[in-house]
């Protein structure tokens, strides 16, 4: 078994949101990510950071669900800022069992163990999402009390922390996300959200500590990320 990570997939099987109109680098990237995924064993998990599909609601999502369920492995999927389907933990658990998708399940105020490791996160914050109002400083709250209740899930045990915004970027940090991630003793974190000549900006390797990695689907040529062996 063996532990990946990938983010923005951009699924739009059933909604018009075509991805090739991003640039070259995203030409026939579903065709190239189900033969990245070939390669993959069903024994295996990938963690999706967010962004999985354009669909509005999880009834127009419910092609690219399919299309997830059918790669093979087991999959994690966390909210990202595009996906619009997102709803309870409660509804989204229940359409997924409806929908029979028994290979997806949902990263949200939890944690899931694999092998010697605990897979914890959420959506996170970015700069982009200024905490100028009331309601933004809400949202960021709940966000981080949902990155402390999943790391408080994975008790003692070794932890490797999954977001879709970028915790840290040249120029700016979350300081808030990195107290958590450093309180919380984490050493490896992943995240998405960053693409094309946003890649050049992303901090990756060691800080303070704690390895990053960007994965977004096109700077890892749709290819998932392996994080553990």
């Amino acid at each position: 078994m063996a532990l990946y990570a990938i983010g923005d997939l951009h699924l739009s099987l059933s909604s018009n949101k075509p991805m090739d109109v991003f640039g070259p680098a995203w030409a026939n990237h579903v065709e190239r990510l189900k033969d990245a995924f070939a390669e993959l064993k069903d024994d295996d998990v990938t963690v999706l950071c967010g962004d999985l599909s354009w669909g509005s609601s999880l009834e127009e999502s419910l092609q690219d669900f399919r299309f997830i369920d059918a790669l093979p492995g087991r999959k994690i999927v966390l909210k990202g800022n595009h996906d619009y389907w997102w709803n309870t933990k409660r509804k989204m658990d229940a359409w997924l069992e409806n929908e029979n998708l028994d290979t997806i399940s949902i990263l949200h105020n939890n944690a899931f163990k694999v092998g010697d490791y605990v897979i914890c996160g959420t959506r996170g914050w970015f700069f982009e999402e200024n905490r100028s109002g009331e309601h933004d400083e809400k949202v960021f709250k709940r966000e981080l009390g949902r990155l402390e209740t999943s790391l408080k899930a994975a008790g003692e045990k070794n932890k490797l922390v999954f977001l879709h915004y970028p915790p840290r970027y040249k120029g700016y940090e979350c300081r808030e996300i990195l107290e958590l991630l450093e309180k919380y003793e984490v050493r490896r974190c992943f995240y998405g959200h960053l693409h094309g000549a946003s890649h050049g900006l992303a901090m990756e390797g060691q800080w303070d500590g704690i390895e990053y990695r960007l994965v977004s689907a096109d700077k890892l040529g749709f290819r998932p990320f392996m994080v553990i062996s």
